[in-house]
Protein backbone atom coordinates (compact mmCIF):
# COMPACT_ATOMS: atom_id res chain seq x y z
CA UNK A 1 0.00 0.00 0.00
CA UNK A 2 1.42 3.34 -1.02
CA UNK A 3 0.71 6.37 1.17
CA UNK A 4 0.25 9.83 -0.31
CA UNK A 5 2.89 12.54 -0.09
CA UNK A 6 2.40 14.95 2.81
CA UNK A 7 2.65 18.71 2.44
CA UNK A 8 4.71 19.55 5.55
CA UNK A 9 4.15 23.32 5.26
CA UNK A 10 0.67 23.06 6.87
CA UNK A 11 1.77 20.83 9.78
CA UNK A 12 2.99 21.91 13.24
CA UNK A 13 6.18 19.84 13.28
CA UNK A 14 8.24 18.80 16.28
CA UNK A 15 11.71 17.42 15.74
CA UNK A 16 13.90 15.33 18.00
CA UNK A 17 17.51 14.23 17.56
CA UNK A 18 17.87 10.50 18.26
CA UNK A 19 21.61 10.11 17.75
CA UNK A 20 24.67 12.05 16.70
CA UNK A 21 27.61 9.98 15.49
CA UNK A 22 31.13 11.36 15.18
CA UNK A 23 32.81 9.80 12.17
CA UNK A 24 36.57 10.08 11.76
CA UNK A 25 38.43 9.58 8.50
CA UNK A 26 42.18 9.22 8.76
CA UNK A 27 44.04 10.93 5.91
CA UNK A 28 47.66 11.84 5.23
CA UNK A 29 47.39 15.18 7.04
CA UNK A 30 45.64 13.81 10.14
CA UNK A 31 42.02 13.07 11.01
CA UNK A 32 38.90 14.53 9.38
CA UNK A 33 35.90 14.70 11.75
CA UNK A 34 32.37 14.63 10.39
CA UNK A 35 29.01 14.21 12.12
CA UNK A 36 25.92 12.20 11.22
CA UNK A 37 22.64 13.16 12.94
CA UNK A 38 19.54 10.94 13.00
CA UNK A 39 16.46 13.19 13.34
CA UNK A 40 12.77 12.29 13.76
CA UNK A 41 10.07 14.81 12.75
CA UNK A 42 6.36 14.49 13.56
CA UNK A 43 3.18 16.47 14.18
CA UNK A 44 1.81 14.18 16.96
CA UNK A 45 -1.28 13.67 14.81
CA UNK A 46 -0.53 10.74 12.49
CA UNK A 47 2.47 12.06 10.53
CA UNK A 48 6.10 11.10 11.15
CA UNK A 49 9.39 10.93 9.26
CA UNK A 50 13.05 10.08 9.88
CA UNK A 51 16.12 11.55 8.24
CA UNK A 52 19.89 11.34 8.35
CA UNK A 53 22.03 14.44 7.93
CA UNK A 54 25.80 14.47 7.53
CA UNK A 55 28.09 17.48 7.80
CA UNK A 56 31.34 18.79 9.30
CA UNK A 57 29.41 20.73 12.01
CA UNK A 58 26.77 19.27 14.37
CA UNK A 59 24.09 22.00 13.85
CA UNK A 60 24.41 21.68 10.07
CA UNK A 61 24.05 17.88 10.30
CA UNK A 62 20.90 18.30 12.44
CA UNK A 63 19.43 20.81 9.96
CA UNK A 64 20.10 18.45 7.03
CA UNK A 65 18.62 15.53 9.00
CA UNK A 66 15.47 17.54 9.71
CA UNK A 67 15.08 18.43 6.02
CA UNK A 68 15.54 14.78 5.05
CA UNK A 69 12.97 13.70 7.66
CA UNK A 70 10.40 16.17 6.30
CA UNK A 71 10.94 14.75 2.79
CA UNK A 72 10.40 11.19 4.09
CA UNK A 73 7.21 11.86 6.11
CA UNK A 74 4.43 9.28 6.07
CA UNK A 75 0.80 9.35 7.18
CA UNK A 76 -0.29 6.78 9.79
CA UNK A 77 -3.60 5.36 11.02
CA UNK A 78 -4.44 5.96 14.69
CA UNK A 79 -7.49 4.25 16.21
CA UNK A 80 -9.93 5.89 18.63
CA UNK A 81 -7.99 4.98 21.80
CA UNK A 82 -4.66 6.29 20.44
CA UNK A 83 -3.24 2.90 19.49
CA UNK A 84 -2.32 1.06 16.29
CA UNK A 85 -5.13 -0.72 14.35
CA UNK A 86 -3.44 -4.15 14.62
CA UNK A 87 -0.21 -5.88 15.73
CA UNK A 88 2.69 -5.88 13.28
CA UNK A 89 6.44 -6.53 13.04
CA UNK A 90 8.50 -3.88 11.24
CA UNK A 91 11.81 -4.99 9.76
CA UNK A 92 14.80 -3.05 8.52
CA UNK A 93 18.17 -4.72 8.11
CA UNK A 94 18.63 -7.05 11.08
CA UNK A 95 16.45 -4.87 13.34
CA UNK A 96 12.88 -5.95 14.05
CA UNK A 97 10.33 -4.02 16.08
CA UNK A 98 7.16 -5.72 17.29
CA UNK A 99 4.33 -3.16 17.52
CA UNK A 100 1.26 -4.22 19.54
CA UNK A 101 -2.13 -2.70 20.28
CA UNK A 102 -2.72 -1.55 23.84
CA UNK A 103 -5.88 -0.57 25.78
CA UNK A 104 -6.59 2.95 27.03
CA UNK A 105 -4.30 4.01 29.89
CA UNK A 106 -1.33 1.83 28.92
CA UNK A 107 0.85 4.66 27.62
CA UNK A 108 3.81 4.15 25.31
CA UNK A 109 5.84 1.12 26.35
CA UNK A 110 8.88 1.20 24.08
CA UNK A 111 12.65 1.48 24.10
CA UNK A 112 14.46 4.73 23.30
CA UNK A 113 14.50 5.08 19.49
CA UNK A 114 11.10 3.42 18.94
CA UNK A 115 9.53 5.52 21.72
CA UNK A 116 10.56 8.79 20.04
CA UNK A 117 9.01 7.69 16.71
CA UNK A 118 5.73 6.67 18.39
CA UNK A 119 5.49 9.85 20.50
CA UNK A 120 6.06 12.13 17.51
CA UNK A 121 3.59 10.08 15.43
CA UNK A 122 0.88 10.79 18.01
CA UNK A 123 0.24 7.36 19.51
CA UNK A 124 -0.87 7.35 23.17
CA UNK A 125 -1.26 3.63 23.95
CA UNK A 126 1.08 1.15 22.29
CA UNK A 127 3.52 -1.60 23.31
CA UNK A 128 6.69 -2.44 21.40
CA UNK A 129 9.57 -4.83 21.68
CA UNK A 130 12.81 -4.31 19.81
CA UNK A 131 14.14 -7.62 18.47
CA UNK A 132 17.43 -8.30 16.73
CA UNK A 133 19.81 -5.40 16.21
CA UNK A 134 19.84 -2.50 18.67
CA UNK A 135 21.44 -0.09 16.19
CA UNK A 136 19.47 3.16 16.71
CA UNK A 137 19.17 4.02 13.03
CA UNK A 138 17.93 0.54 12.07
CA UNK A 139 15.48 0.41 15.01
CA UNK A 140 14.00 3.79 13.98
CA UNK A 141 13.69 2.71 10.35
CA UNK A 142 12.21 -0.68 11.34
CA UNK A 143 9.60 1.12 13.50
CA UNK A 144 8.66 3.43 10.64
CA UNK A 145 8.55 0.49 8.21
CA UNK A 146 6.17 -1.34 10.56
CA UNK A 147 3.95 1.73 10.95
CA UNK A 148 3.97 2.29 7.18
CA UNK A 149 2.53 -1.20 6.62
CA UNK A 150 -0.39 -0.78 9.04
CA UNK A 151 -3.85 -0.94 7.48
CA UNK A 152 -7.11 0.51 8.79
CA UNK A 153 -10.17 -1.76 9.02
CA UNK A 154 -11.66 0.19 6.09
CA UNK A 155 -8.62 -0.57 3.88
CA UNK A 156 -8.76 -4.30 4.77
CA UNK A 157 -12.51 -4.42 4.06
CA UNK A 158 -11.98 -2.74 0.67
CA UNK A 159 -9.22 -5.22 -0.25
CA UNK A 160 -11.43 -8.19 0.68
CA UNK A 161 -14.52 -6.72 -0.96
CA UNK A 162 -16.67 -6.87 2.20
CA UNK A 163 -18.12 -4.29 4.56
CA UNK A 164 -16.35 -3.28 7.80
CA UNK A 165 -19.11 -4.87 9.90
CA UNK A 166 -18.44 -8.27 8.27
CA UNK A 167 -14.79 -8.26 9.43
Amino acid sequence: MRRELIDASQLELTDKVVAIKRVTKVVKGGRHMRFAALVIVGDKNGHVGAGLGKATEVPEAIRKGKEDAIKNMISLPIDNNGSVPHDFIGQFGSAEVLIKRAPEGTGIIAGGPARIVLELAGYKNVRTKSLGSNNKQNVVLATIEGLKNLKTPEEVAALRGVSVSEL
